[in-house]
């Protein structure tokens, strides 16, 4: 089972405007081929489908423990694109907007993907940048951990291409933080699937590493994450469970080079993480509702009585 907390993975600055083209780009990393909905789907589905658990449980553990991460991955960049939908933090709501018969969002007719403002309010969806579906075919479980480790390398793999070329795309920090992030963190599990398959079968995957090459020392975004060493860090996302991976990710086995030097670190529990930004409503195209004041005060009185 899953536990869920209040925050997300990594702190996301306030985006400085409003940038529905921006959020699109962003939507790649959600519902793209590469993007996070489609590592969550194939590692969740691997995990509950896994055969011998007992007798494999490293690699259980490892699959299992990643599947928990990109469920948060997929919390921050839908967080990411609402974010830059919405544009910069605002403590209070906006104003009703007057005569709506005069077109106040005539502008949002342009952007590359309507149907985020039209359907979803400015909020993420599992598709890509062109609006089209996420689909379980993105999915492999097949059954072999071999054929499916080695999916799941080829399939970080292009993720960091996939990431980086959406940052190259982007200037707003909301957006270039959280590819930043998730490139360092696409690293770990790319390392952690080749660690993997050298354990299984004796061959360096490792050494094609980093695929694409990517040197993370020339991106601004992931130096933090370099030098407070979380491409060395392998969470198990649980209080007591998955600890066995510690098998593949450990060892005296060292970080990828190119990378700040150090060994590999396995951790109990998650990342600290980051605040999860309020994003603002906006009564003249009806949402959160077309009377938010009595909805607040509902739940003002909840919040209340359930101190």
């Amino acid at each position: 089972m899953f536990m869920r907390v209040d925050k997300l993975q990594a702190e996301l600055p306030a985006p400085k405007r409003k940038d529905p083209n921006a959020a699109a780009a962003l939507q790649e990393l959600l519902g793209g081929k590469y993007g996070e909905m489609s590592t969550l789907g194939n590692y969740m589905f691997q995990s509950f489908n896994f055969l011998s658990k007992d007798k494999l449980k490293p690699f259980y553990s490892l699959v299992a423990a990643i599947t928990a991460e990109e469920l948060g991955h997929v919390e921050l960049v839908s967080n990411g694109v609402a974010m830059l939908a919405n544009g910069p933090d605002n403590d209070g709501d906006m104003e009703a907007g007057g005569d709506i018969s005069q077109a106040p969002f005539e502008a949002m007719k342009d952007i590359r993907s309507f149907a985020s403002f039209a359907s979803n309010g400015g909020g993420a969806m599992p598709v890509n940048s062109n609006s089209m579906s996420w689909n379980a075919d993105m999915v492999t479980s097949t059954g072999n951990v071999v054929v499916d480790l080695l999916h799941n390398f080829h399939l970080e793999c292009g993720a960091r291409l996939h990431k980086l070329r959406v940052y190259e795309t982007l200037t707003d920090p909301t957006g270039r933080e959280v590819c930043g992030y998730l490139l360092v963190r696409g690293s770990v599990h790319a390392h952690a699937y080749a660690l993997a398959l050298k354990q299984i079968t004796g061959v360096e995957l490792e050494k094609f590493l980093p695929t694409p090459n990517i040197p993370l020392d020339k991106i601004p975004e992931c130096q933090k994450y370099l030098q407070e060493g979380s491409h060395r860090r392998l969470y198990t996302f649980s209080p007591a469970d998955y600890k066995s991976m510690a098998g593949i990710w450990g060892n005296g086995e060292q970080a990828l080079p190119g990378d700040p030097p150090g060994e590999l670190q396995l951790v109990d529990g998650m990342p600290e993480g980051g605040k999860i930004h309020q994003l603002s409503g906006v009564p003249s195209a009806f949402t959160p509702d077309y009377a938010p004041e009595e909805m607040f005060e509902i739940a003002t009185k909840l919040y209340k009585a359930s101190r």
